[in-house]
């Protein structure tokens, strides 16, 4: 029973394995790698609560190596439950059982991060790199908490001597290369951060292989298809309940405006979620396959996605932050015909160059180059199009550069838009103890600012391309 429980999870016969190892630990449940394994499946299966429990067992039957038990409890309270404490605390006893464990004096390090507490994060990631000098993921993180206009000559040092060494990979060059171009930003030596921001750009495509090339026309194709399949909307049954959608580029504003309603009473954050990008990749043949789907498929789909939300009891509304959506707005005013769209914009030549300096995931490939960028940005844009020409009352656009300059009007917009009284304090955002995992972090620790509006001005000669792209398909004005 056990070598098949074993095979079913080598396999990644998710749902199977789970069953095996249930019926293994129920013959004998003194066995704590099986209850590690079983939580690993649960957690896979998105069954959180369950992982908890049967990780938890493991720990009770005094499984070896408990620290990475703890690790993986710490993971599903910080990515799922949105427990960031919880999960320090996991933490926490990870290094009581072993101090020197790298991976959880790493994971706390992003946890204060979460939390804004910038000294405890330095802290955790010193510890870490005393350790093991040579951890590249910790020398990053170091560096990106360590942003100032004046900069760590130190730091910079260590920073370039460890990306030349040939012993490194290209994925540990990429994060060292885009912790170096946010310093040398920072510190307002331009010219020297493009070009660390360029290489981390290519290290990053090298290490992503096939992934890391972007492909216009699969793209196009993809926004063709999209709007071909959704060219009206969609009747379905009503629900009781719409999460409010933010969604747009990254680095447009989405996280700003979900902070700044979750100081709202009536509103819960819910992040960034990946309940669409899920509940897509569940779906054969999609987009075009939608054709074939009858109401009740969509009723199942709105059951899952608000299965795997956490409940907020007593506020109205709950915030998915995940600006990708923007692709699958069909589909989710499908599953939720009264769900409204809060649509984040800002100006594109500030908006591709702050995701050129950001290390994401190889899924964005188009990230990786500007010229790609742009193209992307260009099918986005309209593919937006197509979405307003259809849920237009539903769905508000909300400026970036005009919110930091004039916030309180423009957040009187989005309440009125969500039906939603003004409350004093949301501007004050900033003071907030609430975890934000996100590449914003450290922004939104701030109170609002214009400083990134405008800033592709500092890099106007290498964005001149770009700029000449975007002028000729009309989203850029000459000056």
């Amino acid at each position: 029973m056990l070598r098949e429980a074993s095979q079913l999870r080598a396999a990644g016969r998710i749902p199977e394995a789970i069953e095996a190892y249930r019926q293994v630990l129920a013959a004998n449940p003194d066995l704590p790698d099986s209850w590690f394994n079983l939580g690993w499946l649960q957690r896979q299966a998105r069954a959180f609560d369950d992982a908890l429990a049967s990780y938890q067992r493991a720990l009770d039957l005094h499984i070896a190596k408990p620290e990475e038990v703890h690790l993986n409890r710490a993971a599903i309270y910080s990515e799922y439950c949105h427990q960031p404490r919880e999960a320090a605390q996991e933490l926490r006893l990870a290094l009581k059982k072993n101090a020197n464990y790298v991976p959880a004096l790493i994971s706390l390090g992003n946890i204060h991060e979460d939390l804004g507490e910038r000294e405890p994060a330095q802290q955790a990631y010193q510890r870490a790199l005393n350790i093991d000098p040579g951890n590249t993921r910790a020398l990053a993180r170091l560096a990106m908490v360590s942003l100032s206009p004046t900069l760590d000559s130190d730091l910079e040092v260590r920073l370039r001597e460890t990306i030349s060494q040939p012993t490194e990979t290209a994925t540990q060059r990429a994060g060292l290369g885009y912790a170096l171009a946010a310093m040398l930003d920072a510190a307002g030596q331009f010219d020297e951060a493009f070009a660390a921001a360029a290489a981390a750009n290519e290290a990053s495509r090298a290490a992503a292989g096939s992934r890391g090339r972007y492909d216009r026309a699969k793209q196009e194709q993809f926004v063709d298809r999209l709007i071909a399949t959704f060219d009206h909307p969609i009747a379905t049954a009503q629900g009781e309940v719409a999460p409010v959608f933010i969604c747009g580029m990254f680095r447009s504003g989405s996280t700003l405006i979900e902070q700044i309603l979750a100081g709202h009473g009536d509103v819960a954050a819910g992040g960034e979620l990946d309940l669409i990008p899920m509940i897509v990749a569940s779906i054969p043949g999609y987009p075009d396959s939608i054709a074939k789907v009858d109401a009740a498929v969509f009723v199942r789909m709105r059951e899952i996605y608000l299965a795997g939300i956490s409940k907020q009891p007593g506020q109205k509304v709950i915030t998915d932050k995940r600006p990708d959506n923007f692709l699958h707005i069909g589909l989710i005013k499908s599953m939720f015909p009264s769900a409204k769209i809060i649509h984040t914009v800002r100006n594109p030549l500030d908006n591709l160059l702050s995701l050129y300096f950001l290390h994401l995931d190889p899924d964005m490939a188009y990230a990786l180059d500007l010229g790609d960028a742009a193209h992307w940005f260009i099918q986005y844009r309209r593919l937006m199009d197509h979405w307003n020409s259809l849920f237009g009352p539903d769905i508000l656009n909300v400026d970036y550069d005009i919110l930091v300059e004039k916030p309180e009007q423009e957040i009187r917009g989005v309440l009125d838009f969500l039906g939603l009284e003004w409350e004093d304090g949301l501007l004050d955002f900033n003071c907030t103890d609430r975890a934000v995992r996100t590449a914003s972090v450290w922004q939104v620790r701030e109170p609002l600012y214009t400083r990134s509006s405008g800033r592709w001005r500092h890099y106007a000669k290498q964005l001149q391309p770009v700029r000449d792209t975007l002028t000729e398909a009309g989203f850029v004005q000459d000056e």
